[in-house]
């Protein structure tokens, strides 16, 4: 395994190696810099950087109160990126998220033109809080910037500012007056990251701090330039065959309707996992080795991901829910019976 391991290291150049030896430092920094305002919250840290690093979105779900604005917010500080946050209401419309054409008169000519105004999609990162206060219809004008990078108004296409991702935030408890998220729209997110309640300890260090006269004072680790190369870098890392067919097994056993599917699967699950769902397995298992400077990808990291890659893109039959079986339940298990083997978990 340890030929694997260096014909694997061989398929990258020594200036991938130093990007990913820079990635590495700038990660241990970046945490050390969450860490003197977010308490905790290692393995949410850890997800959001690895759907940054992805180029893609992440929705984080969690009751009130745990930081998940603090945290993004945060986050745009230390990537030193462009930070929008849209406040998702019942009456926001598409044209206050995308911008719209208003009419104006050229003071020199006193002809009318129409011009673009730009509304706050137009950044690096954007935070979509409470997505699911808004109508389905404003929902969607996040579609097409969130898979094309730009956005359509009229007959003009106007490109985002790159690195472009949006972190939306969910309030999983309290759903009067709420528009659940679209499968469509859910299937854009390649993490569904739940963020859970403070350890004690955590939650004493917390009052502390907010109480206190604490100030942090954060210092930007990556440029954006810096994240566009590291998103590169990432769909350069080596995967071998073994890993690639683990992903795609585990999604495709996600479906009760194909002869992988095991029982479980076909008594509780009503939809499966779709061909996005092992993609991102692996470009997050990649970004997750890198993150540990390693430079490839394993089917351990395959697992590690797999809750957050799967959980939102499994929907459960009526008897699962009266069961009380999630989605995770089904992940988790879909992870205990195919277990790769012993000479390929490397």
């Amino acid at each position: 395994m340890a030929d694997t391991a260096t014909e694997s290291q061989k398929e990258l150049g020594s200036s991938d190696k130093e990007v990913i030896e820079e990635l590495k430092r700038a990660y241990e920094s970046m945490r050390e810099q969450l860490g003197l305002v977010i308490v905790g919250q290692d393995e949410v840290i850890e997800q959001l950087l690895i759907s940054i690093f992805c180029r893609s979105h992440a929705l984080l779900v969690g009751v009130p109160g745990l930081a998940k604005t603090l945290l993004v917010s945060t986050l745009s500080e230390v990537l030193d990126l462009e930070f929008k946050r849209i406040q998702f209401t019942p009456d926001l419309m598409p044209a206050d998220i995308t911008g719209t054409e208003v009419l104006e008169e050229d003071m020199s000519t006193g002809k009318r033109i129409f011009k673009f105004v730009r509304g706050p999609i137009f950044a690096n990162m954007i935070l979509a809080d409470e997505i699911n206060r808004t109508p389905p219809k404003t929902q969607a004008a996040l579609l097409e910037a969130m898979q094309e990078h730009h956005v359509t108004i009229g007959e003009e296409t106007y490109p985002l500012p790159e690195p472009f991702f949006v972190l939306a935030t969910q309030n999983p408890i309290e759903q009067e007056g709420t528009y659940p998220l679209p499968e469509a729209q859910l299937d854009r997110f390649m993490f569904n990251i739940r963020v859970d309640y403070p350890t004690p300890e955590e939650e004493e260090a917390i009052i502390k701090r907010v109480t206190g006269t604490y100030k942090a004072n954060l210092e930007a680790q990556l440029s954006g330039e810096a994240v566009l190369r590291l998103q590169e870098v990432v769909r350069r890392v080596p995967v071998a065959d073994h890993v690639i067919a683990y992903a795609s097994q585990i999604a495709r056993a996600s479906r009760p309707k194909t002869e992988d599917a095991p029982d479980f699967v076909r008594e509780m699950v009503a939809w499966g996992a779709g061909p996005r769902a092992g993609i991102y397995l692996i470009l997050a298992a990649k970004a997750r080795a890198i993150l540990q400077g390693r430079y490839h990808t394993t089917t351990a990291d395959v697992r590690a991901v797999a809750l957050p890659v799967l959980r939102h893109r499994i929907l459960t039959t009526f008897n699962a829910e009266a069961a009380g079986v999630t989605s995770d339940d089904i992940v988790n298990r879909l992870v205990e019976t195919f277990q790769p083997s012993a000479d390929l978990d490397i």
